[in-house]
């Protein structure tokens, strides 16, 4: 919200397509929420929805924020990220992060990062319904990984970073 908040105080005109994130609707709950309630103009779509709207020359930039980022440009984020990246790329729209510094880990190898699997019934129920049939099994894995190839750059609090060279924010990092 901070890089959309900065630009909109710089004079730029913006217009947010958020998308609601699925099962949790943290897009519509959350994003879609603190955007209106700051003025900015922001229309709510499913996560499904993206890469058409990209295909038809409706985005110009992505940005997207971060649980954590890898000293090699790897971006563990909400689930549906990686996917939002590759239509970008596919439809040649920057795809930026937007982390502030406490969300690096200059530690951890992409192999190493733990992706939650939350509970099956986030998927098979709405509203407390079971919305599957009987017997159908779900997969629910809360966050995913997009690789530093798939990111145009990554925006900190420390300036602007390309995600193979975040070497330079070492230094702040303790």
């Amino acid at each position: 919200m901070g890089v959309i908040r900065a630009a909109v105080e710089a004079g730029k005109r913006i217009e947010v397509i958020a998308t609601e994130t699925r099962p949790l609707l943290q897009g519509a709950r959350l994003t879609a929420f603190e955007l209106s309630r700051g003025g900015i103009p922001v229309t709510l779509i499913t996560d499904g929805m993206a890469a058409h709207l990209m295909s038809k020359g409706l985005v110009s930039k992505a940005i997207v924020g971060a649980d954590r980022v890898l000293a090699t440009g790897h971006v563990a984020n909400k689930i549906g990220t990686l996917g939002l990246a590759i239509a970008a790329k596919r439809f040649s729209i920057p795809f930026y992060v937007a982390a502030p510094l406490s969300t690096f880990d200059f530690s951890s190898k992409p192999e190493e990062v733990a992706i939650e699997e939350r509970d099956p019934e986030e998927v098979l129920s709405f509203a407390g319904r079971r919305i599957a049939p009987k017997g159908v099994g779900a997969l629910n894995p809360a966050f995913d990984l997009t690789p530093p190839d798939l990111i145009s750059a990554i925006i900190t609090d420390r300036g602007v970073y390309e995600p193979w060279d975040l070497a330079g924010l070492a230094r702040f990092i303790s």
